[in-house]
C-alpha cells in the first residue's frame, strides 16, 4: 500500500521543506501539496490522502480550521499542524482536534514522531 502524504502550506518553500524531510524519513510514501485550505480540500475530494502536514498561518482558512473539516470528513487521519507560532493556545486547539504539533522549521528529527505513530495506526487500520 502506497501511502500519500497530503503538505498543505502557502508558501511553496516550506512545502519542499517538509516534503525533503518527509523523503528522509519515508522514501516511499507519495506527497501530494497545496497552497491552501480550498486548494487542499478539493483535490482530497479527487484523490485521497492517507495523512495530513498542514501550515497553521494561512490566508484563506487557518490550519486548525482545515484540520477540523479533514477530521469531520476523515475522523482516523492523521494530522499534524506545523508552525513556527508556538503558542499554548495552538498547541492546545491542536490536540483538542486530534492533531499533532510539529513545529517549524520542519525536520526530519521534528517530524520522526508523528510519522512513526501515523504508520502504525495505518498498519493497524490496513
Amino acid at each position: 500500500m502506497t501511502v500519500k502524504v497530503l503538505i498543505v502550506d502557502d508558501s511553496k518553500l516550506a512545502r519542499i521543506v517538509a516534503g525533503k524531510a518527509l523523503a528522509e524519513l519515508q522514501p516511499d510514501w507519495q506527497k501530494v501539496e497545496a497552497g491552501g485550505g480550498a486548494e487542499a480540500l478539493a483535490l482530497l475530494d479527487a484523490q485521497p490522502a492517507d495523512l495530513a502536514l498542514l501550515d497553521f498561518n494561512m490566508m484563506e482558512m487557518d490550519g486548525l480550521e482545515l484540520a477540523a473539516e479533514l477530521r469531520a470528513r476523515h475522523p482516523d487521519m492523521p494530522i499534524a499542524i506545523v508552525t513556527a507560532n508556538i503558542q499554548d493556545e495552538i498547541i492546545a486547539r491542536a490536540r483538542d482536534i486530534g492533531a499533532t504539533f510539529v513545529p517549524k522549521p520542519v525536520t526530519s528529527e521534528g517530524l520522526r514522531g508523528f510519522l512513526s505513530g501515523a504508520a502504525l495506526r495505518l498498519r493497524s487500520k490496513g
